[in-house]
């Protein structure tokens, strides 16, 4: 049902999905520069048939804002014990569904100086992939980018991210952090 009402609704709207349907993984989205983001997001996970299970600060939810939030897939993540919930849900995708564990890791729709590297850590940390999602609000495609491991090499990963959202652009460019983390040096 999902899948049908996703597909009208992107369709109403004049949007359109690209991209291979990812299995497992660290989900990363960029741009993330406006709340629609996550609309975008949550209708191509749904015409995909895909759970994904997104990382929200636990501060957010609160009342019908949290209702909708955890109908959604998101999960509250509490910021001083993070390694609590990340075990729940690995726990929790043991079945043999697509599944994703989603994370903004710009960290703001606002610009920033570094990404935040809680996606990376947990691709090493637990060895799945990180998929790479998009929007692009000029062509108004939304959709799946490449699946990777990452190696190690926090530079060298980080440079296909760079690579592939050098020309994605979200509904406010300005608000844009470009794909950088601390650990790169």
């Amino acid at each position: 049902m999902r899948r049908r009402i996703a597909g009208l609704v992107l369709r109403a709207i004049r949007w359109k999905t690209v991209g291979e349907v990812p299995q497992r993984g660290v989900l990363v989205g960029a741009p993330h520069t406006s709340n629609w983001d996550w609309v975008l997001t949550m209708l191509l996970a749904w015409r995909y048939g895909i759970t994904i299970r997104l990382l929200v600060k636990q501060e957010l939810f609160v009342g019908p804002l949290g209702w909708l939030l955890r109908r959604t897939g998101a999960v509250e993540l509490d910021r001083k014990n993070p390694a609590r919930t990340i075990k729940e849900l690995l726990a929790e995708a043991e079945g043999g569904d697509p599944w994703l564990i989603g994370i903004a890791a710009e960290g703001t729709r606002s610009r920033g100086e570094y990404w935040k590297s809680g996606f990376y850590r947990i691709a090493r940390q637990t060895g799945l992939p990180i998929t790479l999602a998009f929007l692009d609000a000029p062509s108004r495609t939304v959709g799946w980018g490449p699946t990777f491991h990452p190696t190690g090499d926090v530079s060298a990963d980080m440079d296909v991210l760079r690579e592939f959202y050098a020309d994605k652009t979200g509904f406010k460019p300005e608000g844009f952090t470009p794909p950088r983390l601390r650990e790169e040096g």
